[in-house]
């Protein structure tokens, strides 16, 4: 059974689990907030707790804090920091939209380590939250949390994703395959080409993630109510950033303006839109390698993905294009968490906005599955696909659009009634040419070989 004591805020007493670090107003919020089960991601948890000691140490420095106090708060905060007591954080995302339960979660926690350590009271309000309100406090860890997870996972793995694109496309220089616009027969190209624009894709995405981060890295703590400053002496914030980027080693600094910072989350909603751009990117890999594997007998049958699992409890040997379906879902949610980051962006009314916990929820998740998903793309779909050169030679061979390479010499119409026929007959075009044309055998060669005209310009 579950023993309780009693704690007392400015409401009057509640009763607390004896075992828990959280204090009145945490159980307050838990008390309140019985929506979704949800608590807020364990990056923003680490980055509440980066902003405390951060603050502890500039208070300190300011002579506003005593050292002893200071120093165990600080202890306190690494230990979260590292990853201990994140279940002593189980306030539901659907709160008060300033995130203030949250923000009292982690002054309580923290008060009580630091109690723990010092042997004496260290209070949540009066001591860790120094200097800070939760209306800078929450935009500040949402900011800190999103952009130290993009630069440290994100990045680094679309930039492997890319990398991975462009080693296989190297070993596909020289296969040429049918083009297709519409999903119809095209034009050929080689393997490598389509590859590589794929990689171009990942890489503008990439560049316009952190082309966002500068405003992002532009913090709003120091603000505290309602932007002015008040209670927070003015080298507070200069220090507060420099203590941060000191234990990050990122660089962060205050906003030059903390109403912009706390009555909006324009550079969140940036942020995420470039995030979107980057879902979208691998939603178009992710279709074009199901399209390229469908069969294998029935579909395009151009390549072949890596067989990791069963994909039929009822169909026996059914294997199914797992990692690229992933891939997809993990695309429609973030464009969904963008809608949400979107909306949630609306809502800034004069001084404060008001649903910063579920733009942390979102923008969180999305940064975390896009990282995921572009490894795994890249290990067990790019990396691993072979070539069903057969398949691709085959299909190159009747595709009846190679007659446009004849459009110089014998003119549109006549190129037109060529690829009618052949597709009708089903005989490659250089049979069906060689018929209806006075061109040898041997200029058709030379005008219709798909390796030259992946190479653009006109056939000679």
């Amino acid at each position: 059974m579950t023993t309780y004591r009693i704690e007392t805020d400015s409401m009057g007493d509640v009763q607390v689990p004896e075992a828990a670090l959280y204090q009145a107003q945490t159980q307050r919020a838990v008390d309140n907030f019985p929506i979704s089960g949800l608590t807020m991601p364990a990056t923003f948890i680490q980055a509440l707790a980066l902003i405390k000691q951060a603050a502890a140490k500039a208070n300190s420095e300011l002579a506003l804090l005593e050292t002893d106090t200071a120093d165990a708060i600080i202890s306190a905060c690494q230990e979260i920091i590292d990853g201990q007591h994140l279940t002593q954080f189980p306030v539901d995302v659907f709160q008060t939209g300033s995130g203030t339960s949250s923000n009292m979660n982690a002054n309580e926690v923290i008060a009580t380590l630091a109690s723990q350590k010092l042997g004496k009271t260290v209070n949540p309000n009066d001591h860790v939250n120094m200097g800070q309100s939760s209306n800078d406090v929450i935009p500040t860890a949402i900011a800190v949390s999103a952009s130290l997870a993009t630069e440290q996972e994100l990045i680094p793995a679309l930039q492997y994703l890319s990398q991975a694109i462009e080693s296989k496309a190297q070993t596909l220089e020289n296969v040429v395959k049918t083009g297709r616009t519409h999903l119809m027969d095209a034009m050929p190209v080689t393997l490598a080409q389509e590859l590589r624009g794929w990689k171009y894709q990942i890489d503008a995405a990439s560049n316009g993630i952190q082309q966002t981060l500068p405003q992002v890295k532009a913090l709003a703590q120091g603000g505290t109510a309602v932007g002015t400053g008040v209670n927070a002496v003015p080298a507070f914030s200069g220090l507060f950033a420099k203590h941060l980027s000191a234990t990050t080693k990122s660089s962060f600094k205050p906003s030059d303006n903390f109403f912009y910072n706390m009555s909006s989350q324009d550079a969140i909603v940036s942020l995420s839109g470039q995030l979107k751009t980057a879902a979208v990117a691998i939603m178009k890999i992710a279709n074009d390698l199901r399209w390229m594997n469908s069969g294998p007998l029935a579909g395009l049958g151009e390549i072949e993905l890596q067989a990791l699992q069963p994909g039929s409890s009822i169909m026996p040997g059914k294997v199914n294009p797992v990692i690229p379906e992933s891939a997809t879902m993990v695309a429609a949610q973030v464009i969904g968490n963008d809608t949400t980051i979107t909306i949630a962006g609306q809502s800034g009314n004069f001084q404060l906005n008001v649903m910063l916990p579920v733009i942390a929820l979102n923008i969180s998740q999305s940064i975390e599955l896009l990282t995921n998903t572009s490894v795994q793309l890249a290990n067990k779909a790019i990396l691993s696909f072979t070539v069903r050169e057969d398949n691709l030679q085959t299909a190159l061979a009747k595709n009846p659009i190679l007659v446009t390479a004849l459009n110089p010499v014998i003119g549109y119409l006549k190129a037109a009634e060529i690829a009618k026929k052949a597709y009708k007959e089903q005989r490659a075009i250089i049979d069906v040419a060689e018929e209806e044309t006075d061109l040898s055998r041997e200029e058709l060669q030379k005008l219709l070989d798909p390796a030259k005209l992946t190479q653009g310009g006109i056939a000679k």
